[in-house]
């Protein structure tokens, strides 16, 4: 058991900025189901792996665990409003939103800064998390905005240095 305090830690953690993600699936291979993650990287270029990791408590942690394909998208600093929409419970999260159905089945939203589809590879049990390995089977970059990045509990701008 951990002897430091846990909201030291998390305070720590959010020394490391991340880019924002929102990671879609289907639900019954038809209901569009999207989270908020910041818990993404590359693992590998050949083969072409990455993972994030989902919470235990997750309300949609049955779906994402059981998912065969699901599609990684990075966003980009005028999405804001979008993070914020996937990081809620809210159940109708894609009402609003403009996407279709990407070539392996997942949802994709059509704005976005990087799209990765992937296919579940593995997953694994990370303490109170699920690590979810996908094999890369598609991507598309749209780099005419900066991405979104969060750092020390909120959202930043990147400077030019």
């Amino acid at each position: 058991m951990s002897t430091f305090n846990k909201r030291e830690f998390r305070d720590a953690l959010g020394t490391f900025s991340t880019g924002i993600t929102v990671v879609t699936t289907t639900h019954n291979k038809a209901e569009p189901v999207g989270i908020t993650v910041n818990s993404f990287t590359s693992v590998s270029l050949e083969p072409p792996l990455v993972l994030w990791c989902l919470d235990n408590d997750a309300e949609s942690y049955n779906i994402y665990a059981n998912c065969k394909n699901f599609a990684v998208h990075i966003l980009h600093q005028d999405q804001e409003e979008i993070s914020q929409i996937f990081a809620t419970k809210y159940s109708s999260k894609f009402t609003h939103l403009e996407w279709h159905t990407g070539e392996f089945g997942s949802p994709i939203l059509n704005d976005f800064f990087t799209c990765f589809q992937c296919e579940t590879e593995t997953t694994y049990a990370g303490g109170d998390h699920l690590i979810l390995l996908g094999r890369v089977k598609s991507f598309e970059s749209h780099k005419d905005k900066p991405p979104l990045v969060y750092h020390g509990g909120s959202y930043q701008a990147l400077k030019s240095i």
